[in-house]
This record gives structure tokens, sequence and C-alpha cells, in this order.
């Protein structure tokens, strides 16, 4: 086969422009999944940490009275609510306190039984000594809150949780003590 030079350099140049469409498609795939393996877009706030995250639904206070919206996670871990404090632990808490809690920073451990078990009490008050409702506001407690019907211990923080089996599991308490203080990253204005 005998090509004149027109003939060559055209192959030349469309096997150079075959070889860079490769490259672009490569270097968009690859920078691709790289961004968004690591975009946190519409997440605000620490989000790399123990336990499952969420996504960040704001901390909006509603007015009393206003219906809450649907929240993304079964306890919820964020969203807007209606302020209430949270004034002892080892009970029930509605959706409110919970989400109180966990926007000042506190950590919120769930239990199934009518009492906590006497390990779950210790490792609460390892990481944050005894419960106090100042503790609380100022969003350094490990608020212990029944959950009846459970089985098992259930760790929430702001747009986190983590379900353990036991309090000795040592993902919990590695849950608390990353979590503890970390809340809502700013309290938004009330809905009206």
């Amino acid at each position: 086969m005998n090509w004149d030079s027109g003939t060559g350099r055209l192959v030349e140049r469309l096997a150079i422009a075959a070889a860079s469409l490769v490259i672009s498609i490569a270097a968009i795939a690859l920078l691709s999944g790289y961004f968004a393996g690591n975009d946190a877009a519409g997440i605000t706030g620490t989000t790399a940490g123990p336990g499952i995250s969420f996504r960040d639904l704001g901390d909006a206070a509603l007015p009393p009275g206003r219906l809450q919206p649907p929240y993304d996670s079964t306890p919820p871990t964020s969203g807007p609510h209606v302020p209430e404090a949270v004034t002892d632990d080892e009970r029930v808490l509605n959706d409110n306190q919970l989400l109180t809690a966990l926007a000042q920073g506190d950590v919120v451990i769930t239990y199934g039984t009518k009492t906590p078990s006497a390990g779950l009490t210790a490792l609460a008050r390892s990481i944050a000594g005894p419960f106090t409702p100042a503790l609380a506001v100022a969003g350094g407690a490990v608020i212990l809150a029944r959950e009846p019907g459970s089985s098992s211990l259930t760790g929430l923080a702001w747009t986190h949780m983590i379900t353990v089996r036991a309090a000795d599991d040592p993902r919990l308490s590695a849950f608390a003590r990353f979590w503890l203080g970390k809340g809502a990253p700013a309290r938004s204005l009330p809905v009206s």
C-alpha cells in the first residue's frame, strides 16, 4: 500500500484526535466519580464521622401548633421543630425535644426497656457526666431516652445515627464521643 504524504498526515491527525477524545472522556469520568463521591451538596456542617449520615433538613423553629414536615429518618436527626428543652432523661422524648437536643449538640441514645441497663447508664455518664437540664441546653449531655418496643440501642446526633445491640459495643461510645457538642450549624429563622 502506497500512501502519499497527504493521506499519512490525515491518518495521523485522525489518530491524534481519537486519542485526545479517549483521554478527555477518561479524565471526565475519573473527575466526575471523584467529585460525586466527595461532594456534600445540600449538606451543611460536619458530615464525616461514625454512624449513618442523613441530609441536614435544617433547624428552623416552628411556631407551636404547626405541623411538622416529613423527616428522612426515624427517629429524626434534623429538621424544623418547635423548640422544647429536655428537662430530664430516661423517659420518652417527643420529636420536638429530640430535635432541640440534637440541634444543641447533645447526643441521644434510645433504649427499649423500662429502664436503661447499668452499662448504658455508665457509658452515658462516663462521656458527659450526670444529666442536668443546664448541660443539655449547653449541648454537652448524653441523653438516655426510652423508645418502647425497640430491641436495640440507637445513638442519635445532628444528621447522624447508629444502631447497636449492646451498650458495650465500642461503636456506640465512639459515636457519642465524636458527635457530642456538634449540633446544627446555625439556628435558622422561625418558620411563619
